[in-house]
């Protein structure tokens, strides 16, 4: 289960952060989590507060974005929202496309005391 390495790594950078901005407590981390990244929510949500234990981020409340898997086709310069597994312009059915969301897994805020 490697969400466990995450939350561990995840919970040592918050640290960092706090310790560099002068912060006692941590009330809130909101995460992005594209469908892709690799990572899966309820194991995540599940590490989290096991290795927040004895940390300021102990209570802290965990907020999960999802994020869609979102491609730009190279061919018809259309975005869409994937809505299969399969890496196809919903446009035009080319293969030809590049990923613009969907593969992210990042902290996007903290609320911080």
């Amino acid at each position: 289960m490697h969400e466990l390495s995450l939350a561990d790594s995840m919970v040592q950078e918050i640290e960092a952060i706090m310790e560099k901005e002068g912060a006692e407590k941590v009330f809130s981390v909101t995460v992005k989590m594209g469908r892709l990244s690799g990572v899966e929510k309820e194991p995540f949500e599940f590490a989290f507060p096991i290795v927040a234990e004895g940390t300021k981020l102990e209570k802290s409340k965990l907020i999960i974005e999802e994020s869609p898997v979102i491609v730009k086709c190279k061919d018809c310069m259309t975005e869409t929202v994937l809505e299969t597994p399969f890496a196809k312009c919903g446009n035009c059915g080319s293969r030809n496309v590049d990923y613009i969301s969907g593969k992210e897994f990042l902290i996007k805020s903290l609320e911080i005391e």
